[in-house]
């Protein structure tokens, strides 16, 4: 509608420094010295919202880090679409990597560049710019509640309280996420999937000390050559994961379903040229897409033991550790899982050492019907503003959330994201086109109109 770009175009200088304004604040959940910085940002969301015309709007304390919430309800016949995002963000480390600091946002060449551009400051910021566009042009077509929360980036350990303890208040039609990417601008694409996540954490333990490497090196076992060895094991020679029982539910793709999902516009050589890689990796007879979309992964992010300061220091280290993820598909359940990982990570401990495993959050794999009104009205909105079909996809990624609004809240999602898969997200120089977010801000509102109109 022409109303709303006439809008958008006589505020995107302002909604664009607001966003900026929101980057600038650190709101690293994981990493308790940022723990006021985080509940700044949520009074920032929170004073936003109300900026734009929510009825109210309010911080709600958690056990962990807050939640915002907001609403505005035009009339209880309408639908209502419930829009979930997040306001924290990862670390910043390692921040000698970064070209600019990861909290004084810059634009370059048309990009922002800052930690939470992207994931999801951006993408959350755009429904509240969106929801703003909508109320002050009085066109508003159905009602509208926000959650945003504040610990997505450590597993939404109180979010699933939250949502048991408020059914009535957060009654929806539809959940509506940016959270997520497309295959590109020229290419729009709406996710139909994600990945769930087992996230494990392991330690090993040699000698009750730290030994002298000269003195007991080939004679006790070194945690960190026993860890390396046990990690390099749970892969086979075809890259297949080696846990008993990790594939038992796996379902395989069906011929034409994978022929659709490689179908999506995709330059292999683009993609190890823009990775700085000569070869992909994985499992044996899949492709990437279907390796990063449909398939089910186990990968190390981060490992450590022994001395890693300056100069040299001849230690054997008596603990070594280890953080595990494993990315799940349809069917597989977190928990189970994590204790089929358990169990095995137990047996394969050589003697000389002993294992101790911890898991961390997990969340469950999801599929969101593509025929269903709101991801058909998700689809007419790309449409509008893109002039192209949205190609269905199958993310990589994980929000366990979305599971848990089904099963709590009994509410089907739809991924409506406009992020890159180059966007850097969890990386140094995390970055989000401008383009991208006001393409978001300009097509939101489209899905409102559509979806109402489903519901009609």
């Amino acid at each position: 509608m022409q109303v709303w770009k006439d809008y958008l175009e006589t505020n995107k200088d302002r909604f664009l420094d607001e966003l900026l304004e929101l980057l600038r604040i650190p709101s690293v959940s994981a990493d308790s010295k940022y723990k006021e910085d985080v509940a700044r940002c949520a009074e920032a969301v929170k004073q936003h919202m109300l900026a734009a015309g929510c009825d109210n709007a309010e911080v709600c304390p958690t056990a962990g880090h807050p939640i915002v919430y907001g609403e505005k309800i035009i009339d209880p016949k309408l639908p209502t679409v419930l829009v979930y995002g997040h306001y924290d963000v990862q670390p910043a480390d390692p921040l000698e990597l970064w070209h600019s600091g990861p909290f004084e946002p810059v634009i370059k060449d048309g990009r922002i560049y800052a930690r939470g551009a992207c994931d999801d400051k951006g993408q959350m910021f755009m429904h509240i710019k969106a929801f703003e566009v909508m109320n002050k042009t009085n066109t508003l077509a159905c009602n509208v509640k926000m959650m945003i929360e504040g610990e997505e980036e450590v597993g939404s350990d109180n979010l699933g309280k939250f949502l048991e303890a408020n059914v009535e208040k957060l009654k929806a039609d539809i959940v509506l996420i940016s959270d997520t990417s497309m295959i590109s601008m020229e290419n729009p694409s709406i996710e139909s999937g994600l990945r769930g996540l087992a996230y494990m954490e392991v330690e090993v333990t040699g000698p009750n000390r730290d030994l002298h490497s000269g003195v007991y090196g080939g004679a006790v076992a070194n945690p960190i050559n026993q860890l390396c060895k046990m990690i390099a094991s749970l892969h086979d020679e075809n890259n297949h994961i080696t846990i008993p029982g990790f594939y038992d539910k796996v379902l395989d793709l069906k011929a034409e379903e994978r022929d659709d999902l490689n179908k999506a516009p995709f330059d292999l050589e683009e993609y190890k040229k823009e990775l700085a890689v000569k070869e992909v990796w994985g499992e044996l007879g899949y492709t990437t897409l279907e390796r990063t979309g449909t398939r089910p992964t186990l990968d190390v992010n981060g490992i450590w033991g022994g001395y890693t300061g300056e100069g040299a220091k001849t230690v054997l280290p008596s603990k070594a550790y280890a953080k595990i993820s494993m990315r799940l598909v349809p069917n597989q359940i977190s928990k189970e899982i994590s204790n089929l990982f358990t169990n095995h990570f137990e047996k394969i401990a050589p003697p000389g050492v002993t294992v101790k495993v911890t898991p961390h959050h997990g969340g469950e794999p999801v599929v969101t019907p593509t025929d269903s009104p709101a991801y058909q009205a998700a689809a007419r909105a790309i449409q509008a503003t893109f002039g192209k079909d949205p190609i269905p996809t199958r993310g990589g990624g994980s929000i366990p959330i979305v599971a848990l609004f089904e099963s709590v809240l009994g509410l089907k999602t739809v991924l409506l994201g406009f992020g890159l898969d180059n966007d850097n997200i969890h990386s140094p120089n995390e970055k989000y086109d401008v383009f991208n977010y006001y393409k978001g801000i300009e097509t939101i509102p489209f899905f409102h109109k559509y979806f109402a109109e489903s519901k009609g």
